[in-house]
Order: structure tokens, then C-alpha cells, then sequence
């Protein structure tokens, strides 16, 4: 791919994930060349890269939008991530180094301090939840892993939904990688994938509730 090309999908993937293009929005060539500062072929390029990771869907008269995803689409994802990032969670237990735990004891501590003000600190949150899974994933050491996981860890519904996450959500999901680093401290590979996989099962959860709220205070401000 060409630099523009690479730009192009950075910069779009970018605004899908933090919620500036909404689901359903429509993806004008022209006018995201313009944004993007490229010409309308890295454009074309980037929106079948994004196609491909399903953060948009194209039209039978190949007009693109931004997809919409319904709440089951969303469980399907959460299910396969949970089976696969628990075989992940295997894997990196039997191969942890005493580094990488280290390194995800700092993710980890660095996810409490920002939840445990009086506002929680969201973008430091996601940015922190996904380098610990990223190192999990990582320390798999599986190509086709990665492959496989990569469409379903990184959703755009997931960063807007985040801002509506309750307390107890937040503190469960630091407690569950707490849970896991003790796991991954003994190398006990069954351990880590059970609570790998439950933490992925109770994050759909904490995500429906958010994404229930969410429609509601929407319908409200209508």
C-alpha cells in the first residue's frame, strides 16, 4: 500500500472508532480526499481496507457507509473473542517471560489510576485495556491469532459505549486483569483462559448495559 493509502485508512478508521463518523454515515469520496489530503484513489484503496475489517459496508451501487452494528452482531464478535482470546490467554501464560509480566503490571496499574478518580479518565482506559491485551495476544505468538483478532478487539461501538460504563464495570475489568496476572505469574495456562474468557463474556454484558442506556437517553433527547 501507498503512503496516501496508509494515511487515508489511518485517518478514517481513526474518526470511525472515536465516534465522529457515526454508524449508518455516508463516506463521500470527495469530500474525505479533501480531509484526508490525498486523491480520491488512496481513498478508494482505504475504504476496501475498511470494508474488509467491517467498519464499513458498500452498497450494490457502491456507495460506503459506516456500519451498523445491531446488538447481536456485537455478541457474535464478544463470543469468538471470548474463545479466542481465551487460547490466547493460554498460550501467553505457558510462554510468559517475567518482562512482559512486568510490562502488564504497568498497563494494569495504569488502568486503576485512571478509574479511580472522581471522573474516570476514559481515553487512558482504552488506551491502557488495549496494550494489555495486545501484550496477551502478542505473547501467544500466533500470526493467525492476531489475524483472527484483530477485526474483533478494536469496534467503534466500543469507545462510545465506554462513556457510559458504570463504576462497577469499570473496577471489574481491572479486577479481572488482576486475576489474570496471577495466572499468568504461575504460567497456569488453564486458569488464564478461564478467566480470559470471562472477562470477555463479562465485558459484552457491561457493554449491553451501556449500549441499553444509551438508546434510551437518546430516545429521550429526541
Amino acid at each position: 500500500m501507498t503512503k496516501a493509502s496508509d494515511r487515508a485508512y489511518d485517518t478514517i478508521r481513526a474518526m470511525i472508532l472515536s465516534g465522529e463518523l457515526s454508524a449508518g454515515d455516508a463516506l463521500g469520496e470527495e469530500a474525505l480526499a479533501e480531509r484526508c489530503g490525498v486523491s480520491r484513489t488512496p481513498i478508494r484503496d482505504a475504504l476496501r481496507r475498511l470494508e474488509a475489517d467491517l467498519l464499513i459496508r458498500r452498497t450494490g451501487t457502491q456507495r460506503s457507509f459506516v456500519s451498523d452494528w445491531s446488538l447481536g452482531d456485537v455478541g457474535d464478535a464478544f463470543e469468538l473473542r471470548a474463545m479466542l482470546e481465551g487460547y490466547a490467554a493460554r498460550r501467553a501464560a505457558e510462554a510468559m517471560s517475567d518482562a512482559v509480566l512486568g510490562q502488564l503490571r504497568a498497563c494494569n496499574a495504569a488502568i486503576g489510576a485512571a478509574i479511580s478518580g472522581r471522573k474516570p479518565d476514559i481515553p487512558t482506559f482504552l488506551d491502557r485495556n488495549r496494550e494489555f491485551h495486545a501484550l496477551v495476544l502478542e505473547t501467544a505468538g500466533s500470526r493467525r491469532l492476531t489475524n483472527l483478532l484483530t477485526a474483533l478487539i478494536e469496534q467503534p461501538i466500543v469507545w462510545r459505549t465506554a462513556h457510559h460504563y458504570s463504576e462497577e464495570a469499570f473496577q471489574r475489568s481491572h479486577s479481572e486483569h488482576s486475576d489474570l496476572l496471577s495466572a499468568f505469574e504461575r504460567r497456569d495456562g488453564a486458569w488464564a483462559e478461564t478467566v480470559m474468557a470471562g472477562h470477555i463474556r463479562r465485558a459484552f454484558h457491561a457493554y449491553s448495559d451501556a449500549h441499553k442506556g444509551l438508546a434510551e437517553s437518546e430516545r429521550g433527547a429526541a
